[in-house]
């Protein structure tokens, strides 16, 4: 089934839109707190569509999803009891924000750089990082070193991989994407 081709020539022409690097930068922010798309869904086609804007691209995507991670923090301090506490309990993820508890007390600020540099949810980490009130400065520091190491890896790839990459990418795209698919069914029945 070709719907992951599709869906990528729509992305790519969506990416050239004038408007999409404010997109990107929203799309950033709430993946930071509470969006489960990743901004690299929409970083990639935009770097593919305009390579000369790749670090600019990395740069909107990076600060954007740094303040998402400091309105994720906030929530945490803030508003857990009332807001974030009753949402994890309906949504049945009290065992992930357990697990994200106990790795914050084995591993410190460091939970924070993994979480913002992998595609481990970052948005559990900055609110575990506000409700368990780490430090705002380590958090801010590491936050933004993991998102921008992991958003520029991506531009550059894209980048330097060029037309090359692209073909590449437009042959393989639907068997990655079944894939991608596969991992998250796995993953969620792992994390559940």
């Amino acid at each position: 089934m070709k719907i992951f081709s599709a869906l990528y020539e729509w992305t790519l022409k969506w990416a050239e839109h004038k408007l999409a690097p404010k997109i990107l930068a929203i799309l950033s922010f709430a993946e930071s707190v509470f969006f489960p798309i990743p901004p690299d869904v929409l970083l990639a086609p935009m770097v593919l569509a305009k390579p000369k804007k790749a670090w600019s691209y990395a740069t909107i995507t990076t600060i954007a999803s740094v303040f998402g991670g400091m309105a994720g923090y906030a929530l945490g301090y803030y508003m857990f009891e009332p807001w974030i506490q009753p949402l994890i309990t309906e949504w049945g993820k009290q065992a992930t924000f357990d697990q994200a508890v106990l790795w914050f007390n084995d591993w410190g600020v460091w939970v924070v750089f993994i979480a913002g540099f992998s595609p481990v949810p970052y948005k559990v980490f900055t609110v575990s990082a506000g409700f368990l009130q780490m430090a705002f400065l380590p958090f801010l520091i590491v936050s933004a070193i993991g998102r921008g190491m992991r958003f520029f890896l991506v531009a550059g790839l894209i980048h330097y991989g060029g037309e090359r990459m692209e073909k590449s990418l437009r042959k393989w795209v639907d068997v990655l994407g079944w894939i991608v698919v596969g991992l998250i069914v796995i993953l969620y029945f792992i994390l559940r």
